[in-house]
């Protein structure tokens, strides 16, 4: 099996490390994040990285006991990169000086200015003077490590860039990876081709590699996958059904809560197109019966998610002999799962997937998603031949439009809200605005509102469009569009779907509310 060159990133607790290994994939250099407590020499010498990233982080050098990466590492002989946390643990580590405090700190935007050195780490910089970095450092490096040379100032920062070329460290107190650092890529470029990366990971690359895995893992016997139509669990089963053909069988669920023809566009995709052996499992008597008089978000969340796991289990025990379950795992669930401090987060709301299916079911894990990042994910998708409409759909949650309806859910409320819902992607389409949003759809609220239709008096639901931008769905902002296309998808909504008399537009941005109204 090709082994691609490979770039290690140890992890000091950054908020954007995740950031440094997307800059790189964008780069085709294949990277993967760890936590310093997982690297050990033991761990270096099997992982035989090409080139270490050390990450930003919260902590103080100065403070005993702080994060260290192993000695080992700077006698690899391979190139080093420091960032922020990164650049003051390698100076400490080779004989320079961190120290807090004297009003050194720095946070936000900071220009950096060049010495007179040139450095090839630098190519492409300072063409206007100055660059424009992000910072975000309480100590600072007061003393340089020998060897080491300044090759950029900054008023808060002395030793902004540092370098001691002939071993190949670079150390810099600011964050490259953050899109505040306009040229902060140019950075990352320089580094991996100084490197000597070749960027050879691609997804037609990771394709065959990922097949001839599945094929490694799985050998003859069979995989279920349940399939919600969604972009990673559509990508996954036709990965994994190139690799293993009819071994795999998919289920899909119709819990009731699909938008309008999403059953049937999934069905026939992926059973008429892909020829896959899929059960489709119309629940959506049961799953709406357990609702029906539920109103708390939390507990329709968990209602949802416990009928679910029961009817996957339900289905799959009828494939006989089935050894493995698929997952739409991506990298990010990875990397949160073995985070750097290991500690609790506050839960924002509950969420809904087949997490708990392995354990309870017995099953083995099949999970060929889970090195990729979700734009990698949407690569996969291409390099398979999915359809651009898969591909390129809007995040759904799981539990599907029971959180788009806010209050008691009932079979009137969805099919209305269906229709309304449709109508509103139908004008962004047609509008192309599509794919400049992150996610787009309609809550129904639960209050009816008095209008007037002709000459008559009319007692009807309101609504709210929602559209967002983000990048990873854990900020984002409502997507500013023109009254105009308000004006006109308000009246389209209106005069077309039976049951509205009343839409608003919602601009709440994430923080404060969340993406989705439940």
């Amino acid at each position: 099996m090709t082994q691609h060159q490979r770039l290690l990133i140890i992890d000091f607790g950054s908020q954007v490390t995740q950031l440094i290994a997307r800059r790189l994939r964008e780069l085709n250099v294949y990277c993967e994040i760890h936590p310093y407590q997982k690297v050990t020499d033991a761990f270096l010498t099997d992982f035989a990285p090409q080139a270490i990233i050390f990450s930003g982080g919260p902590d103080s050098v100065t403070r005993e006991g702080s994060p260290r990466p192993p000695k080992s590492a700077f006698t690899l002989g391979v190139p080093i990169l420091g960032i922020c946390y990164g650049q003051q643990v390698m100076m400490q580590e080779l004989g320079g000086l961190v120290e807090s405090g004297h009003g050194t700190a720095e946070f936000g935007r900071a220009y950096v200015t060049p010495t007179e050195r040139a450095l090839p780490l630098l190519e492409g910089w300072f063409q206007d003077g100055r660059e424009q970095v992000w910072m975000s450092h309480g100590d600072h490096v007061s003393r340089i490590a020998p060897g080491f040379e300044v090759y950029g100032t900054s008023p808060g920062a002395p030793f902004a860039i540092t370098a001691d070329p002939e071993r190949h460290f670079y150390a810099v107190q600011f964050h490259p990876e953050v899109h505040h650092t306009p040229k902060g890529a140019k950075l990352y470029e320089n580094f991996v081709r100084l490197a000597g990366f070749t960027g050879d990971w691609t997804m037609a690359g990771y394709r065959e590699q990922a097949i001839e895995k599945i094929r490694e893992r799985v050998g003859d016997k069979k995989v279920i996958c349940g399939l919600s139509g969604g972009v990673d669990s559509s990508v996954a089963a036709v990965l994994i059904h190139e690799a293993i053909g009819d071994n795999l069988t998919c289920v899909f669920v119709d819990h009731g809560l699909l938008r309008k023809g999403e059953a049937e566009e999934v069905v026939t995709m992926f059973r008429d197109h892909y020829n896959m052996r899929l059960i489709a499992a119309d629940e959506s008597d049961l799953f709406l019966g357990a609702l029906e008089g539920v109103s708390d978000p939390e507990v329709k969340r968990k209602t949802i998610g416990k009928l679910f796991i029961d009817v996957f289990q339900n289905y799959a025990n009828q494939i006989e002999g089935a050894e493995f379950l698929a997952q739409g795992t991506l990298y990010p669930d990875v990397i949160e799962s073995v985070s750097f401090s290991g500690g609790p987060s506050v839960t924002i709301k509950s969420h809904h997937n087949v997490g708990g299916l392995p354990e309870k079911m017995g099953l083995k894990l099949v999970e060929p998603l889970r090195e990729l990042f979700k734009d990698e994910v949407r690569a996969l998708g291409r390099e398979l031949g999915l359809p651009e409409k898969f591909i390129g759909r809007h995040p759904f949650p799981g539990p599907g439009l029971a959180i788009r309806c806010p209050g008691e859910i009932t079979r009137e409320k969805l099919a209305i809200l269906r229709e309304a819902d449709a109508v509103y992607i139908d004008q962004i389409r047609k509008h192309g605005l599509y794919d400049e949003i992150w996610q787009a759809f309609v809550a129904i609220l639960p209050v009816r509102t008095v209008g007037v239709m002709g000459d008559g008096r009319t007692y009807d639901y309101a609504c709210a469009l929602r559209a967002v931008t983000s990048v990873d769905g854990m900020t984002a902002d409502y997507y500013p569009f023109s009254h105009e296309f308000l004006g006109e998808t308000a009246t389209r909504i209106i005069n077309e779907v039976k049951g509205i008399n009343r839409v608003t537009y919602d601009i709440t941005s994430k923080p404060p509310g969340t993406i989705e109204w439940e």
